[in-house]
């Protein structure tokens, strides 16, 4: 390694010295946030809430103190198909219910993965990256369709929020330091010799404790329940006697999900493009379906989710919102800010360099609800979000399409909408690392 020497360090800090723009931006960030001072008001301006196609939805949710952001998303587009099915004002599916089955699963889903390499060292990387990822909110929509599939899904009134559900940085503690704890004794269980027997009677015995927790935190998940609304006309319904799946079942959800397809951008030469990938150990229920995306450039990316807008439907999508963004605004707009002067030092970076050296990878879902287009082509986009009405246009964002190239790397659309590579999404897919980019949670 070659050190800086005093000259060098003399160099530096007279070129800081003589360049006023330097002494500028020191004025402009003695007492400014970095976003503020970077702010270019023309430019958001540019960027406008209004869309030649925009679709009508219901009031925003609010994750809180959570990373469920991934089930609120998928959520949301469910409720508007049921809400419309069933002509209501207003209406939420529970995202606790489905929370708590993720969870659960998925400390099941942690100790299988923990046996199936117990015969490797704890510092090799798959074993770490197993134990690092642990069990915590984050999801992707493949698994959000595992959990709909085995376990249906019920209105919010019948399963409602707790404090737990809606803060749950202690409890995952608690969750993943047992994980841990069980992971050490399965992996000595396994050392030792201990037939198939005991150690599945001893994992067994760690998931009733574990379910225990998590039903003391969301409560026990109903089995049964009426489904009781009012309509936009003031009439009272009820439909008696369903369970989670029945209900799922009723408002054709399994077929929308059998129907949807997770697409992915990923401009990266390890994933070429037009097949289909998934990635080992990202899961949440043992014996269910893998998480697979198709990569597709980004025209038809893009013009895949634009077609189902068009037709009326909202869209779940999983992008980097690190990046460019206002939350009072509710804007994400790479344009609206200006770094590179700021700073004095380049920040452009290809998507592909973004993904290749962890800059930048998916980590929020939300659902697009209508897009600005211009000559045919997107200028910018409508977001619902979940974090609360209280930023942005009463909780709705925007993103220019410029933004969007950038950081969206993931979208669930319908198969029709992929037109003549929809066969592709039937393709045997290639198996990835499991801290490959594209495994990333969104939280």
């Amino acid at each position: 390694m070659k050190a800086i020497s005093q000259t060098q360090l003399n160099a530096y800090r007279s070129a800081f010295e003589n360049d006023s723009g330097r002494q500028l931006a020191a004025l402009a960030l003695s007492k400014s946030e970095l976003n503020n001072v970077a702010f270019s008001n023309p430019h958001a301006n540019a960027v406008r809430q209004k869309y030649s196609v925009s679709i009508e939805t219901l009031e925003v949710t609010n994750q809180k103190a959570s990373g469920r952001c991934w089930l609120f998303a998928a959520t949301n587009v469910l409720r508007e198909r049921i809400a419309k099915t069933h002509n209501m004002k207003n209406f939420e599916l529970s995202q606790s219910y489905l929370a708590f089955y993720d969870k659960f699963e998925r400390a099941n889903y942690f100790l299988e993965s923990i046996l199936a390499t117990a015969d490797l060292p704890t510092d090799d990387r798959t074993v770490m990256f197993i134990l690092n990822t642990g069990v915590h909110d984050g999801g992707q929509w493949d698994m959000f369709a595992n959990i709909v599939r085995k376990y249906g899904i019920v209105p919010k009134d019948i399963f409602d929020e707790t404090y737990q559900s809606s803060n749950t940085r202690q409890m995952n503690y608690v969750l993943n330091r047992n994980l841990k704890i069980c992971a050490a004794k399965l992996r000595r269980m396994v050392r030792d010799g201990a037939s198939a027997e005991e150690i599945q009677n001893e994992k067994d015995a760690m998931l009733s404790k574990i379910y225990g927790f998590l039903a003391s935190c969301y409560g026990n998940p109903p089995t049964q329940f009426n489904f009781e609304y009012v309509d936009k006309d003031n009439q009272y319904h009820v439909i008696e006697n369903l369970t989670p799946l029945t209900f799922a079942e009723q408002c054709l959800v399994p077929q929308l999900l059998d129907n949807t397809v997770s697409i992915i951008h990923a401009p990266t030469a390890d994933k070429p493009y037009d097949k289909t990938y998934t990635i080992r150990f990202l899961g949440n229920v043992a014996g269910g379906r893998n998480v697979v995306h198709l990569n597709l450039p980004l025209n038809d990316f893009k013009a895949a989710i634009i077609d189902q807008l068009k037709d009326g439907k909202v869209v779940w999508f999983g992008s980097d919102v690190g990046h460019y963004g206002d939350r009072e605004l509710g804007l994400w707009d790479d344009k609206s800010f200006n770094f590179d002067l700021l700073s004095g030092m380049p920040m452009s970076i290809s998507k592909e360099d973004a993904l290749n050296y962890g800059l930048s990878a998916m980590n929020h879902a939300m659902v697009l609800t209508g897009v600005h287009l211009e000559d045919g082509k997107p200028v910018r986009w409508r977001i619902e979000n979940s974090w609360g009405d209280e930023k942005g246009e009463k909780g709705y964002y925007m993103c220019s399409d410029s933004w969007f190239d950038q950081y969206v790397f993931q979208a669930a659309v319908e198969r029709c909408y992929l037109k003549e590579k929809a066969s592709l999404s039937a393709l045997e897919p290639e198996v990835l690392a499991p801290w490959d980019p594209m495994g990333t949670l969104a939280d």
